[in-house]
């Protein structure tokens, strides 16, 4: 069925909304009629994006720009207050602000702070600060957060910003359940990205590589996952299907039900055992 948060005149919020997925979904959400707010850091960013979402919509009343930093509680509730006068409210929140700078399991305290802070507090900030109001307002609305395979599986490589999508997986659970036992007419959502080729993952590419999927391909499938009603929005793209995902998922479960090692999957010992699990599969 058709997303009635997503009907015409209603208001969509999307952080990090300057590029990438942000972006993606703000453009749909423009086309759709709806009034939009952008959220992200950098003027000229906000000031290009500003553009293309007010010729997609048609009426550059209906979308706004904020230079706001999800990390500081008093932005985002400066933010709030602001789509209230403006708009009236929010019926859609994305919560998709993120950065992923690479991090050590020992390097610099800044860096992980920095990652915590954009990738879990933005969205911790952002459903804490939008959600009452949401609720109030009685109308069928959406809290949409982007977490990460990384958030389930956490491969070695980038501890911090695992750590960070792992909390986004765990707060967007806790969320859903809280507004299901309030019987509100708010719901949660957790995005799981596969490989999207966006700023955040070009790494000096200027070319989308062949395994990667499109920001809008991945816009266009979490639509359509919403419309189905599904909570965790598990993203496929042109490398990895889903019954590849749905097996690694699976074994990193099973390191903890028949105490493997951590990390089990990338231990020497157990690479065999990891190949026939997924020929399984």
């Amino acid at each position: 069925m058709p997303l009635q948060a997503m009907s015409p005149n209603n208001v969509a919020v999307v952080t990090g909304g300057a590029s990438g997925i942000g972006l993606a979904a703000a453009m749909r959400f423009a086309k759709a009629g709806m009034k939009v707010c952008i959220v992200d850091l950098g003027a000229e960013r906000l000031r290009e994006a500003e553009a293309k979402l007010s010729s997609a919509a048609g009426n550059p009343a209906n979308i706004m720009a904020a230079n706001i930093d999800v990390s500081q509680i008093g932005e985002v509730q400066e933010l709030e207050r602001t789509v209230r006068e403006r708009f009236g409210g929010a019926d859609i929140l994305m919560n998709n602000a993120g950065i992923q700078p690479g991090s050590t399991m020992f390097g610099p305290a800044e860096n992980w702070q920095r990652i915590l802070a954009v990738n879990l507090w933005g969205v911790i900030n952002g459903s804490q600060v939008f959600s009452p109001k949401m609720i109030e307002r009685g109308r069928p609305s959406l809290i949409i957060n982007t977490g990460s395979k990384q958030g389930i599986t956490t491969p070695p490589g980038d501890p911090a910003y695992n750590v960070s999508k792992a909390g986004v997986k765990a707060f967007t659970e806790a969320l859903q359940h809280e507004l299901r036992s309030q019987n509100s007419k708010v719901s949660a959502h957790l995005l799981i990205p596969g490989f999207v080729f966006t700023g955040l993952t070009a790494r000096g590419r200027s070319e989308k590589p062949a395994a990667a999927w499109t920001a809008e391909q991945t816009v266009d499938f979490m639509i359509e996952k919403l419309e189905a009603g599904d909570f965790y929005i598990l993203c496929p793209d042109n490398d990895v299907p889903r019954q590849l995902d749905e097996r690694r998922i699976l074994w990193a479960a099973g390191d903890i039900v028949e105490n493997r090692p951590a990390l089990s999957r990338w231990h020497p010992d157990y690479a065999a055992a990891f190949a026939e699990f997924v020929k399984k599969g």
